[in-house]
């Protein structure tokens, strides 16, 4: 009896790890197997929908997304506690099916600007109606922006406005908490799905299940895309400011049914019948780079914050990659087992591992497939397995130009920037329009119209960093409101912005990035750049040229008038603490030609140094530049 007692009490501690584990497997085996409790053959759901792709490895069993009754073979029956007849992810069930086992990614799709579009309504109630100090999103919500602080937004479906109209009858097909599923090239599922499950072109069913191959609007396959391609992004940015559209090197013209090259319509159709032609690429995309190559997860999905506009939600800027004028690349050594590039990396070509050093994002968030080896800065592709080696630019001649610190990258380095002048807007009260939002027709119907759209070159103006970028028009309308009876409430009407009737421009990056930047003489030299448009130039005085009947005092294309020396600003730019380039910056960037003329080159040792225009006083400079 002393022996058994002794031998119970030497292997107790292996006597209750055992029972600890048999312990953890009985209560967490049901768990476990709960996404998994029809198999293939016992489940009713494969004996109709028969052949049929697994969604992924890890997505095996029907009703753990779709719901459900897999043991009956009454189709009524199976179907009637399904969630969606097609669509699981939809943000009706997302908290049911996605959100069961994705909870941190939810989280962060529901706070995100292409959920909430937050700042796409702020930005038409401020060009339409002006601030009533509400945030309008998607739906009303509370909470927390980066700060900490809690905000409420309201449902647009209570914004009972023109700009809450044009929300959800027209701008709404993008959002991705609503299906589109009738426009050719431009259709997607709502939720989670709009990315993970594309659409092709028609929105067609294409798969392996007989019961479901051609019906529409349904993903293009059953299978989940983990790592959505560009043709998932292009979906809904083909449209504004056509950033899917440049990054590819396709421009779809001042209209897609208007003649664009040679005579004849471009090489390709695109959603709205628009043909587009090529034009050159961004250079990321003639390396062979996707979207999320360069945008994170945070980007795309969102981080959890609550964003007013887009550009607070980026989080990545070209110095994360190639450096500034004065500081390299920053990057921080992988040190923990659960950080988030390696957890990200698991579905990538190769996998982030511990000890890497990981490049960090503008918001000193580590990437999770950018990271320095050897001294140079690596970009990994994410779907191809591409490595791409980030040119580093920090101390170089062209980049430490005194000055131009106050430059965006892409100021100099976009080759082009789609800007689109005079859209007409005309909502006719006559007809039905499909409210999107609310999912039904009501009285108002919105169509559009434009007069002129131009690549390049493109002006310039003080984004709301501070820093000079390039600007479009965002949005320049004109609004004819049609009532019922057919009178006009308003007739190709300007809205106030800022307490004036004017149009305004709003900060852009066009993503058509291009290795060799504008040209020092084509940039100075051009008052275009500057913001004065189409132009003529008589003395000290500069004047537009494009001109709309309906501006024939304001052209189109600018901001800014020259009068004997003095200029001024008749156009605002949107977003808080941007403005126009002021008449002190306009005369110091034109001035600058009369050095050019010598000093042509950047590794000039006079641009190291601020330029002093008494230096002009001095003999050499009297005699070259004295009149002729």
């Amino acid at each position: 009896m002393e022996q058994f007692n002794d031998d119970i009490t030497l292997s107790s501690g292996r006597w209750w790890r055992r029972f600890t584990l048999f312990l953890t497997f009985s209560v967490l085996m049901p768990l476990a197997t709960a996404c998994n409790r029809f198999s293939s053959q016992t489940s009713s759901c494969v004996r109709c929908h028969k052949s049929i792709e697994n969604v992924s490895k890890n997505h095996t069993d029907c009703i753990s997304c779709h719901g459900g009754n897999p043991e009956t073979t009454d189709k009524t029956a199976s179907h009637l506690s399904m969630f969606g007849p097609r669509n699981p992810s939809d943000p009706r069930f997302w908290e049911k099916s996605c959100g069961r086992c994705h909870r941190y990614q939810l989280e962060r799709v529901k706070s995100n600007l292409m959920y909430t579009n937050t700042g796409m309504i702020k930005n038409i109630q401020l060009t339409w109606e002006g601030d009533d100090k509400r945030l309008f999103a998607t739906e009303g919500m509370k909470q927390f922006n980066a700060a900490g602080q809690q905000i409420q937004t309201f449902s647009v479906a209570e914004l009972n406005n023109l700009s809450g109209e044009l929300y959800r009858k027209f701008c709404s097909q993008c959002h991705v908490g609503i299906e589109t599923g009738d426009v050719f090239g431009a259709s997607h599922a709502s939720g989670c799905a709009a990315c993970h499950f594309p659409y092709n072109d028609v929105a067609t069913y294409m798969g392996n299940d007989p019961t479901v191959r051609g019906k529409s609007p349904y993903s293009a396959s059953h299978t989940l895309t983990g790592l959505p391609d560009n043709q998932v992004c292009s979906r809904c940015h083909n449209r504004s400011g056509r950033i899917a559209l440049s990054y590819e090197g396709l421009y779809d013209g001042n209209n897609g049914l208007v003649p664009t090259r040679g005579g004849l319509p471009g090489p390709k159709m695109i959603s709205g019948a628009r043909n587009v032609v090529h034009i050159a690429p961004d250079v990321h995309a003639a390396a062979g780079m996707d979207c999320i190559d360069c945008h994170t997860s945070r980007d795309v999905m969102g981080d959890g914050f609550a964003y007013e506009n887009m550009y607070r939600q980026t989080e990545i800027s070209c110095a994360d990659c190639h450096g500034d004028a004065g500081k390299p690349p920053q990057y921080v050594v992988i040190s923990r087992e659960h950080e988030e590039p390696l957890r990200e990396s698991g579905q990538y070509k190769m996998r982030v591992r511990y000890g890497m050093r990981m490049i960090l994002t503008a918001k000193g968030k580590p990437y999770s497939n950018v990271y320095t080896q050897n001294g140079k800065v690596v970009v990994l592709g994410k779907r191809s397995g591409k490595l791409f080696t980030s040119t580093v630019i920090t101390g170089t001649p062209e980049h430490t130009i005194s000055g131009h610190g106050r430059l965006e990258c892409y100021s100099c380095h976009s080759r082009t920037v789609v800007q689109c002048y005079g859209c007409h807007t005309r909502y006719d009260k006559t007809e039905q329009g499909r409210d999107f939002v609310k999912k039904m027709d009501t009285p108002g119907r919105f169509s559009e119209t434009e007069d002129y759209r131009t690549l390049y070159p493109f002006p310039l103006a003080l984004n709301q960093r501070g820093k000079i970028s390039p600007v479009t028009p965002g949005c320049q309308t004109f609004i004819t409101v049609a009532e019922p009876d057919g009178s006009l409430s308003k007739d190709e009407y300007v809205a106030r912005f800022k307490g004036k009737q004017q149009l305004r421009f709003a900060p852009f990056y066009s993503h058509n990035t291009g290795k060799h930047a504008v040209g020092c003489a084509e940039c100075h030299a051009n008052p275009t750049f500057l913001g004065f448009g189409q132009h003529i130039v008589e003395g000290r005085s500069i004047k537009g040229t494009l001109l709309c009947p309906l501006s024939d005092s304001k052209p189109l294309d600018g901001f800014l008038t020259m009068d004997k020396g003095k200029v001024r600003a008749y156009s605002a730019i949107t977003r808080e603490n941007s403005r126009p380039l002021n008449q002190q910056e306009v005369q110091r960037t034109l001035a600058v030609n009369l050095c050019l003329v010598c000093h042509a080159s950047a590794k000039d040792p006079i641009y190291r140094k601020r330029i002093n225009y008494r230096d002009l006083d001095d003999s050499l400079h009297h005699r070259l530049l004295a009149p002729r």
